[in-house]
């Protein structure tokens, strides 16, 4: 196969995803970076902006309202859940495969958009059609996918860690409760007193308790991979760093552990290429920064009667941009690791 041999197009190129997608993608050997799309950069060089080298330099952003027409094989939206929902019918439509990044297409129920999403879907024919694009847990139906609906930062990291735990058995009827400490670009890069430096640096703080919107999202990766999920108890946590995910899964334990649980853990993901199983202690945000990985951990609280998993992930990389990239790899039928291989923390 020649190499760059397919155009793709990032459309919301200027956020924090969008930035990660255009670094990534400048150094695909199959995707060559054809158009980026930002209002706030709009009729910039992507040279001037971003450290790239070659005609991706040369680059200029086009505004969003261009991004229907991208021309392009492969086009990544990392926009809002609005704009995707909008965006996705009419770039497929012109046959273009699109990857989604935001949480337009990843629950099944359009009658669970307004409470979790805020609007009503307004494509929701195409939600059986997208294929989630978690290839450790959903592998099987990204082959030849049209579009790929990219999981939540929060989710990629709590459903990695808690799904072989579920098939191996626990929290089927409930008793799951998980801590999520997210870095403060899981928010967007977006101007708000909320978010600058005054108000996050040494502070911690919990938000959208019991109404987070990866909350559908993880129960309903867990189920399709393990069968069944209980409900799922989620507090999101902002803490004072700049990119990682750190999650704690506890699991209440109905009787004695099952033997072999630490066994079920590394058999399902021995040989997977992003994931490592390690001693929970060893699970860090640091070693994760800026690769596509993500750390899982494991350990049995006899006492307390749980079962406490951990997980880490780069929320912008295996939780976002790289994770695109892997899925669009898997359904264009490149090896997984295709422009992932050499990310180092």
């Amino acid at each position: 196969m020649s190499m760059h041999s397919h155009p793709a197009a990032v459309i919301g190129a200027s956020g924090y995803t969008g930035l990660e997608l255009t670094r990534l993608l400048a150094r695909h050997p199959h995707l060559r970076l054809a158009s980026l799309y930002s209002d706030r950069w709009s009729d910039e060089v992507a040279g001037s902006r971003v450290p790239l080298d070659g005609p991706a330099a040369a680059l200029r952003y086009r505004p969003l309202a261009e991004g229907e027409r991208a021309d392009a094989e492969v086009v990544f939206l990392a926009t809002p859940a609005e704009v995707s929902a909008d965006l996705a019918p009419k770039l497929l439509a012109k046959g273009a495969r699109v990857v989604d990044l935001s949480g337009a297409f990843r629950l099944e129920d359009p009658a669970a958009y307004p409470a979790w999403y805020g609007f009503a879907h307004p494509a929701p024919a195409l939600l059986a059609e997208a294929r989630y694009g978690l290839p450790e847990l959903a592998r099987g139906k990204l082959a030849g996918a049209r579009l790929v609906t990219n999981p939540g930062c929060y989710a990629t990291s709590i459903a990695l860690a808690l799904a072989p735990l579920v098939k191996a058995g626990l929290g089927l009827s409930g008793g799951i409760a998980v801590t999520g400490l997210s870095g403060v670009s899981g928010a967007g890069r977006k101007a708000s007193e909320d978010y600058s430096f005054v108000e996050v640096a040494d502070d911690l703080r919990a938000y959208r308790l019991g109404k987070h919107q990866h909350v559908p999202e993880i129960e309903q990766t867990v189920a399709r991979y393990a069968g069944a999920c209980g409900p799922i108890s989620f507090t999101p946590v902002l803490v004072p760093i700049r990119r990682g995910i750190l999650a704690t899964i506890t699991i209440r334990l109905e009787g004695a552990p099952p033997a072999g649980l630490a066994d079920a853990l590394r058999a399902a993901y021995a040989d997977e290429p992003f994931v490592r199983v390690l001693a929970p202690d060893k699970v860090n945000v640091k070693d994760v920064l800026h690769t596509n990985r993500c750390h899982v951990g494991l350990a049995v609280d006899a006492r307390a009667g749980v079962v406490v998993a951990v997980s880490a992930i780069d929320n912008l990389v295996k939780g976002a941009a790289g994770q695109a990239i892997q899925a669009a790899n898997a359904a264009l039928g490149w090896p997984e690791t295709t422009g992932l291989d050499l990310l180092g923390g």
